[in-house]
Order: structure tokens, then C-alpha cells, then sequence
């Protein structure tokens, strides 16, 4: 009798310890992916105050310099790792609404299929080159032993390092990195709780917050500088043709300055081109916006003040009155 109080006794604390821990939940970064999408959706969706010109961005070499995925992972393709990347950033350059992306990477292909059809490959040149690696990457395991209890976190980590290119001169005029983390953790008491096996699915995650918070970067640095355009043509009585249009954010009614494009010079300092500043000599209103698409969109600009006369269309710039 007294050995089956004990026993009853026993089980009864053993019942009262084994508890069902809550599901297997990914964790992420302090920035999690859907923070970064609504911000970036919060700025593509707002009403612009002033022109977003879509520059041409030209993605290119992005590889994988850690030593995960340096032998077993490897195709005969090339790098599956870093070309996995590289679709990421394409993937999140395109959404964000910023930039006319220009795939580089699998030029040879897009040549060879405009080949196929007796065509001959357009290629436009870009404002900026992105170049960059992956630096970083790994998992770990963590894991805490007690009493009847047992807890096990699996830790995927991811850093992206790339850096723009001026495409004319070659020269790297800015940097910045991008780190994701996703995690998933397991508990139990007494053998009772959830249980994991290996997650594939968080070196996706990792990579793709790493690429998310370096995009945000890279846009945040080249919607900083001032919004220019060209004209496309100049007609008699001072109406004019201007590109970009509605999805650049152009409407009805905005007003822009004119000036004469600056010499270019060489700086005998840097060697580098130095472009003089130009003269304001008009202002002019959008009357309307035509086209399909930020590659054939263009808009209608009638003169406000100032004159066009006897200036030649390539030698203009238009400037947005709010750049610096």
C-alpha cells in the first residue's frame, strides 16, 4: 500500500512537470522582414513631394567568399550561393520602386537568346554598378540541460558587404552591410515538449533580412542626391517633351528649373571630370504625362518663365526646384 502512494505520488509530480511548450516559432532580427516591407511599402505608396527618379542600376558580380557551400553546394554552374544573393537583391531592388534594374550577371544568356531571334542586344548604361559578396554566414547551436528539462536553438546568420560604382569612372563611392539572423527553438520536460530537426528553410530567412537591410541602405543613399532629367525634344513656341513621367512621380502642375548643362572639366588635382555649375535660364510646368512604363515614359512641359530659344535639347538639364 505504501509503495503504491509513492508510486502514485510520483507520477503525479512527473504529470504536473510535463508541459507543452508552444510551437516551433522562427525568430528573426530586431528588423524583422515585414517591418522592412511596410516601410518600404509606407514609401512607395505615399503621394512624392517631389520627383523619385528611377536611376539604372546594373547589378553585377555578387559571389559567396565564406567557406559554406565551397565544395558540396557548388554546381558546375558556378556559385550557387551567391547567385542565390544576387536574385535576392534583384528581387528587392525591383520592389522597392526605386530603380530600373539591369541584369548583368546572365548578360551571355540574354545575348545569346536576342540571337535566337535574329536580334541584336540593346544595352542601356547604368548610373551605378552594384558589386558586393557575401562575408558571412553560418548556423550554431545552442542548447540548455536540466532537471527533467531540455531546450535546443538552432541560429542561421547572414552578412551582405557591397558597395556602388560610378560606371564611367570606375570609382567606389559608396559602401554599406546588411545582417539578418533567424532562429528557431525547442523545449521540453521530462521527454514531453516540441521537437526540430534540421530547418533549411532559416538560412533563406537570414539571407534575405541581410539583403533587405542593404537595399534599404543603398536606396536611402541615392535618393539623397538631387533629381535631374533631360529633355527629348524642343518645339517651337516653347513647348517641350521631358523624360520620366506618372510612375517617377511627375503630375500635373510641378514646376522645374532649366539650366545649361556645366563644362566638364579635368581636375589636374584628381584626375577626375569636374562638371562646372550650369545657369538657370527658365522655369517650366508639366501639362501632361504620356508613355507605358518608366523605360517610355515621358511628360508634356509647357515654359513658365525664361526661354528655350535657340538652345539645343542635349545641352539642358531640368532640375527639381527642391534639390539642393
Amino acid at each position: 500500500m505504501q509503495h503504491r502512494t509513492i508510486a502514485i505520488g510520483l507520477s503525479a509530480v512527473l504529470a504536473a512537470c510535463a508541459t507543452q511548450t508552444p510551437p516551433v516559432q522562427q525568430a528573426e532580427g530586431p528588423q524583422s522582414l515585414d517591418a522592412q516591407r511596410q516601410a518600404q511599402q509606407a514609401i512607395a505608396q505615399a503621394a512624392p513631394a517631389k520627383p523619385t527618379l528611377k536611376r539604372k542600376i546594373a547589378l553585377g558580380r555578387v559571389t559567396n567568399e565564406t567557406s559554406y557551400g565551397q565544395s558540396l553546394l557548388r554546381d558546375n554552374a558556378g556559385d550557387p550561393l551567391g547567385k542565390q544573393v544576387g536574385d535576392l537583391m534583384s528581387k528587392a531592388l525591383t520592389e522597392s520602386g526605386r530603380f530600373i534594374v539591369l541584369e548583368r550577371p546572365d548578360i551571355g544568356r540574354l545575348k545569346d537568346e536576342a540571337a535566337l531571334s535574329g536580334q541584336q542586344l540593346k544595352l542601356v548604361g547604368a548610373d551605378a554598378l552594384i558589386v558586393g559578396s557575401l562575408t558571412e554566414f553560418g548556423r550554431k547551436v545552442l542548447g540548455e540541460t536540466g532537471f527533467l528539462s531540455d531546450s535546443k536553438k538552432q541560429v542561421a546568420f547572414a552578412k551582405v558587404d557591397v558597395r556602388l560604382v560610378d560606371s564611367r569612372t570606375g570609382q567606389s563611392f559608396f559602401s554599406a552591410s546588411g545582417a539578418g539572423q533567424a532562429s528557431t527553438e525547442t523545449a521540453s520536460v521530462a521527454g514531453f515538449g516540441s521537437t526540430a530537426s534540421y530547418d533549411g528553410t532559416l538560412n533563406d530567412a537570414a539571407l534575405r533580412q541581410a539583403v533587405s537591410e542593404v537595399v534599404n541602405k543603398l536606396t536611402s543613399e541615392l535618393m539623397n542626391r538631387p533629381w535631374t532629367t533631360r529633355f527629348l525634344s524642343i518645339e517651337a513656341g516653347g513647348r517641350a517633351f521631358i523624360s520620366g513621367g506618372k510612375t517617377q512621380g511627375l503630375r500635373p502642375g510641378m514646376n522645374f528649373l532649366v539650366q545649361t548643362a556645366g563644362e566638364r572639366i579635368k581636375s589636374p588635382q584628381t584626375g577626375f571630370d569636374v562638371v562646372l555649375p550650369g545657369k538657370t535660364i527658365a522655369e517650366v510646368r508639366v501639362d501632361s504625362t504620356f508613355g507605358t512604363d518608366e523605360t517610355s515614359e515621358g511628360s508634356a512641359v509647357s515654359l513658365v518663365s525664361g526661354s528655350l530659344s535657340g538652345q539645343r535639347a542635349e545641352n539642358l538639364v531640368v532640375i527639381s526646384k527642391d534639390s539642393p
